[in-house]
């Protein structure tokens, strides 16, 4: 059991004093999602396991959302405003919860229950929406979501993202596109009659080399990078499939879907040296975040007020030892407190579906620290902490800087109307 986290504050402190009261089983439902990591649109367990907890708290459960089947809508309250909130439950193969998003539900579920005993002791209208979103590691579900109108009626959107440290997230998330490429060929003994196959593995091969030359004639943020998707086929026999995966990636939309156009002519390329014929897919696409100063600076206030978690010794042991082993660097600071507001957003290289929705609706994201200083994404150091206290306690705690804020943004006059007319003026 984890110690209190809210001792600092006044008795009359509503979100404080619910997460308090729910933490034990807040941490349940955030560890039962660990241990049954679920991949993409598999997300039976976990998506259940949310959605059974918000029920319990009162909130209307919807499935299938736009369609898809581990996706639903929690809802609670009725009238304006219409505050939506952002989960995430799936994992990644190999690694489990290596980007917290055991964590990352279960906040997004606890702020939004921490929120409606306050707005049902202070008697505000509004209404509350969870949007279970699955698929994220993939880049999929909230664009799914986004282009079916799922989040145009709302007023704000709030989501967090586990990180090693605590800050209001002030960044630009990549603009990307992942795109499946699919080389067909003529299949043929290796060799007894080379010359009668025409090798889709030849075709997705030079492709590959004609990217890594693309690379240098690309602005200095595009990244593209590739997997192979096995065909299953011996290397007696020249391949008549080979299949490729990648993600083309930078700051700005127009420059990723340059990139990712010379890369379809790679690929082109590609089929007509080795006669065979490619189908190019986009699987998905979004823009870069688009950051709200109105919001970040109005949460960013909230999280002033809110204590940064304090840890024990044996969790400091903890993370020295993670440190060790997987050979983080952070100078000996595991951990530290509120990261001051930057003055202007912050390039990330990374990508998040929730840009997507960002161009919809005004959206606020939050870091938490479930991880000590230069723990990285997708690695197995992030999913150890995820699954312990350190992770625990950073969830518990972006939960009640969510609903703050949220609280501090209901009770601002004209504070929605302003992030909505910056949202609008903002390309």
């Amino acid at each position: 059991m984890l110690n209190k986290l809210t001792t600092e504050h006044t008795p009359d402190n509503i979100i404080a004093s619910w997460l308090d009261d729910h933490q034990e089983e807040l941490v349940h439902t955030a560890d039962y999602i660990f241990h049954h990591p679920e991949l993409a649109y598999q997300e039976t367990l976990s998506s259940k396991c949310l959605a059974d907890y918000l029920e319990s708290q009162g909130f209307k459960i919807t499935w299938k959302t736009a369609g898809i089947d581990t996706s639903f809508t929690a809802v609670w309250g009725s009238g304006k405003p219409l505050l939506g909130f952002l989960a995430e439950y799936d994992a990644l193969a190999g690694v489990g919860h290596a980007c917290g998003h055991n964590l990352l539900g279960t906040a997004v579920a606890a702020a939004a229950c921490a929120l409606k005993a306050d707005m049902e002791a202070t008697g505000a209208a509004g209404t509350i929406r969870v949007y279970g979103c699955p698929a994220e590691e993939i880049m999929s579900g909230k664009i799914v979501m986004n282009d079916q109108g799922v989040f145009d009626d709302l007023d704000v959107a709030i989501t967090w993202h586990p990180f090693d440290r605590n800050r209001v997230s002030n960044d630009i998330w990549q603009a990307q596109d992942i795109k499946n490429y699919t080389f067909h060929g003529i299949s043929s003994h290796a060799a007894k009659a080379p010359e009668k196959g025409r090798s889709a593995l030849d075709a997705a091969e030079l492709m590959n080399v004609g990217v890594n030359y693309l690379r240098e004639h690309v602005p200095g943020d595009v990244r593209m990078h590739y997997a192979y998707i096995d065909n299953g086929l011996p290397a007696n026999v020249v391949p008549d499939i080979a299949k490729t995966n990648y993600f083309i990636r930078s700051y700005l939309r127009s420059r990723t879907e340059d990139a990712s156009e010379r890369v379809d002519n790679c690929a082109r390329g590609a089929a007509l040296m080795t006669d065979t014929t490619v189908d190019i897919e986009l699987v998905a696409s979004c823009s870069e975040m688009k950051v709200n100063r109105v919001l970040t600076e109005l949460y960013y206030d909230a999280m002033t007020q809110v204590p940064t978690p304090t840890y024990t010794p044996e969790e400091l042991d903890f993370a020295k030892q993670i440190t060790e082993e997987a050979g983080l660097i952070n100078d000996g600071t595991l951990f530290s407190g509120l990261e001051p507001l930057e003055d202007e957003p912050v390039p990330i290289a990374i990508g998040t579906d929730a840009s997507q929705v960002s161009h919809t609706v005004p959206l606020i994201t939050l870091s938490a620290a479930t991880m000590c200083k230069g723990t990285p994404l997708h690695h197995w150091a992030a999913a150890k902490q995820a699954g312990m206290t350190i992770g625990q306690k950073g969830m518990l705690y972006v939960a009640r800087c969510m609903a703050e804020g949220t609280k501090l943004l209901m009770e601002t006059p004209g504070s929605i109307e302003k992030a909505w007319e910056l949202h609008k003026l903002t390309p």
